[in-house]
């Protein structure tokens, strides 16, 4: 724990004093364990202060993890220096039994199909010099029997349009309807959540503290978003679909002729204008071209920022685009399309907490058991990119796998000492400690006997037998 509790201290005005110690028992529990993240298996590999009755205590103390992950990474991770985005996603971990709070059927992109279990909404800042996601907040996705019937409305609709015997459409406009204000849509119970949780992430953040842009994947490409967006003061970057109906500024011609009209020519994704080609790069057996339009959707209140991103097969001449888009209309195209691929850096962070920090594991069913597991295994993702850092200096490849192998063999190593009758050096021990951190290691330094002079040897002897077997 000597390694762990001083990083943990400065959350000491969010944590209680016990909560902090029991907190730092965890960690390093977490960290040294092998197989499944549960609260019978940290029991085994914590110290005597974290008994199976301390961790039920734990995880049923309420924690507000949002102040608890911001003041961890104001203190450890932030750069005045950097630039953050800040991008958000949802998560959905499945469950099997009847009594997880929040229980529901979720659509989980791995399974490609909806599942039981529990979502979680992420909100994370992205540094755009580390190109790494630090999450602040992941809250529990608990939708309204309104939004539920709603959502069942919604999917009835799209199964009658798509009816091959259904009645087409009239033309024209339907009877009766008025005119619309789209610059002021009433936000979704979706939104209108994501909306709360941003506006106290921001109010946890320092007033000096400066957030590009608010970005998030292709299902907020909506109107609505950019109004959620806007509300926050942040502009928005999405993608919409990949044949969206956008039209381009009329020409003067046009504007002259009818001086009224608001939309030009629709933009053909077969034929897009040269004049709006910003880059093209060719390789691998596709060229990639990259478009910028300033352009017009019928759906949106404003002009919004399009870049066409278009990859066509050299060798089968087949084309296919995708079409991202920002309310910031000074942004670049090839800004704006690295900020949205830098959005995919949230999805590692749930990657991380699944697989090696008991996200996927935990099985609490109350309300603060469960987002006491869920905010834990975010905060050791942080934790291990503090820890990190100094092992990044010797070994830049270094891996969550490479430190929770080192914390594994101390830990073997301290129960070993504890055997031992005579006690040896401690310029040796030290060099047990590496050897042993280094045995479920993936990219660990090489040893004093692997480097200098001892391995040119080794190399010259192989270069001699591959020279004699060629002979």
């Amino acid at each position: 724990m000597s390694a762990i509790l001083p990083v943990l201290l400065c959350l000491q005005p969010v944590l209680t004093k016990t909560s902090c110690r029991q907190l730092a028992t965890i960690a390093e529990a977490m960290l040294a364990m092998s197989g499944r993240i549960t609260q019978l298996g940290l029991s085994r590999w914590t110290t005597q202060r974290g008994s199976y009755r301390t961790l039920q205590r734990f995880f049923q103390t309420p924690i507000v993890w949002r102040e608890v992950l911001i003041r961890f990474f104001l203190k450890w991770l932030y750069d005045p220096t950097d630039t953050y985005l800040l991008v958000g996603d949802e998560t959905v971990v499945g469950k099997a039994g009847k009594k997880t709070y929040g229980l529901d059927w979720f659509f989980s992109s791995l399974a490609g199909k909806p599942i039981p279990g529990v979502a979680f909404f992420g909100i994370a800042l992205v540094s755009q010099k580390k190109r790494r996601a630090y999450p602040l907040c992941a809250e529990q996705v608990v939708r309204s029997e309104a939004e539920k019937e709603q959502a069942q409305r919604n999917k009835a609709t799209r199964q009658q349009s798509k009816a091959k015997d259904a009645p087409p459409r009239p033309r024209g406009r339907p009877k009766g309807s008025k005119n619309k204000n789209k610059t002021v849509l009433p936000l979704s119970e979706e939104l209108q959540r994501i909306q709360t949780w941003v506006r106290q992430v921001q109010a946890n953040l320092p007033a000096t503290f400066q957030v590009g842009h608010l970005v998030l994947d292709g299902h907020f490409g909506t109107p609505a978003s950019v109004q959620m967006a806007r509300e926050v003061g942040l502009p928005l970057i999405s993608k919409l679909h990949h044949n969206a109906a956008l039209y381009q500024e009329p020409t003067p011609e046009e504007k002259q002729a009818h001086p009224r009209r608001k939309y030009g020519a629709k933009v053909n994704y077969a034929a897009l204008p040269q004049d709006c080609l910003v880059g093209s790069e060719q390789g691998e057996g596709a060229r990639i071209e990259v478009y910028q339009i300033r352009c017009w959707h019928k759906d949106f209140p404003e002009r919004l920022n399009v870049v066409v991103i278009v990859k066509t097969d050299l060798t089968t001449k087949r084309s296919r685009q995708v079409v991202l888009f920002s309310s910031d209309l000074e942004l670049d195209a090839h800004t704006l399309w690295d900020h949205y691929a830098l959005r995919f850096q949230i999805e590692f962070v749930f990657r991380d907490a699944k697989q090696h920090f008991g996200l996927d594991d935990f099985q609490g069913v109350t309300p603060a058991a469960v987002a006491n597991a869920v905010g834990l295994s975010l905060l050791m993702g942080n934790l291990s990119s503090s820890l990190l850092e100094p092992m990044r200096q010797e070994n830049p490849d270094a891996s969550i796998l490479d430190l929770k192998a080192s914390f594994r063999g101390r830990r073997y190593v301290q129960e070993t000492w504890k055997m031992l009758p005579i006690k040896p050096d401690g310029i040796v021990w030290e060099q047990v400690v590496r050897r042993v951190c280094r045995l479920g290691s993936i990219h660990s330094l090489p040893s004093p006997s692997q480097t200098g002079s001892t391995r040119e040897p080794k190399r010259q002897k192989r270069v001699e037998t591959e020279r004699l077997l060629a002979a």
